[in-house]
């Protein structure tokens, strides 16, 4: 069981927010997007796939050692390449007519539009000077199913560390207490496509748990963990390595997931890769996405949720 809680205070770095300029309410609609029965399944592999790969990051042997204990892992070949651009032609097919934006000098539709900065209570506001990427949100509850599913068949390993997380014990008086902890729900249906030209980029955060409103008294539904899906490759990912018959080489330079210090001197990068996946903790690791120098990055951002889980119990 991992345990993200035991130390107080051991959180140094918090989000940088901006300045806010024009809240807007965060609302969302997808259309239904027809999705074939074999894509993404556990079964029906395409011929570009290979074995998943695990690298859980050891902070303590990296140039952030003052992470070490937190967690991140890297998987590799989640999704093929095709599965990655057939992801993406589905969320911008998501979009309907009336939610998309206009391509200046073309006037063609694009269903990317800007993404904006979440500031709480349900509200988001543009702040392009912070995070200046293009987005779309897919809220599909089978395409995340099947990728859990997908990764949970490839790296059971990593799936059973993820199966519950610790959480504090509450003493209720004498020899009665409550024991608690969090366990694994599903990955967040909400899926946030991000595309990155070039220039663009997302400055350094710690990301926020988002809690599930609305529940029954006493219950209580939170994301501890961010999941970012890579959906092409970087130059810097595949570097050294040898070109398949018919791969384009990459265009896309820069546009890593770094793990930052507190002075943002010292970094780990993660660099895109297609069908890359990279899981990390919310709490405590401050991150960024870092710009693109050339080509576009595009990458989905979700969550894992968890339920609270609470055991009254006597000595």
């Amino acid at each position: 069981m991992l345990n993200m809680f035991k130390k107080k205070g051991e959180e140094k770095s918090s989000p940088r927010m901006p300045d806010v300029n024009t809240p807007k309410q965060t609302s969302y609609h997808s259309l239904d997007v027809p999705i074939p029965a074999d894509f993404m399944s556990t079964t029906s592999l395409p011929s570009d796939s290979k074995p998943i790969t695990v690298d859980q990051i050891d902070f303590s042997k990296t140039a952030v050692p003052e992470y070490s204990g937190r967690y991140a892992v890297v998987l590799d070949n989640v999704l093929s390449q095709s599965e990655c651009d057939q992801l993406i032609r589905m969320a911008e097919a998501s979009v309907s007519a009336s939610e998309q934006g206009v391509k200046e000098g073309t006037g063609e539709r694009d269903p990317w539009q800007p993404a904006l900065v979440n500031i709480g209570a349900g509200w988001e506001v543009l702040q392009a000077d912070y995070r200046n990427s293009d987005r779309i949100i897919w809220d599909q509850e089978e395409i995340t199913g099947r990728l859990w599913k997908r990764i949970k068949a490839g790296a059971p390993e990593v799936a059973k560390e993820l199966a519950e997380v610790e959480a504090d014990l509450v003493v209720l008086g004498g020899k009665h207490w409550k024991e608690q902890k969090w366990v694994f729900k599903a990955l967040n249906e909400r899926m946030r496509f991000l595309k990155y030209g070039k220039g663009q980029f997302f400055r350094p955060h710690c990301d926020g748990a988002y809690e599930v409103p609305g529940l029954e008294p006493g219950k209580r539904t939170r994301t501890l963990f961010t999941l970012h899906l890579y959906l092409n490759d970087s130059v810097e990912a595949v570097k050294g390595e040898t070109a398949r018959d018919g791969e384009e080489k990459p265009e896309l330079v820069g546009g890593s997931t770094p793990f930052l210090s507190n002075n943002e001197k010292r970094r780990v990068d993660v660099h895109p890769k297609a069908g890359r996946v990279l899981i990390f903790q919310h709490r405590g690791l401050l991150h960024s996405g870092d710009d693109v120098v050339e080509g576009t990055k595009y990458t989905v951002r979700s969550d894992i949720l968890y339920d609270l889980v609470t055991t009254e119990k006597e000595e």
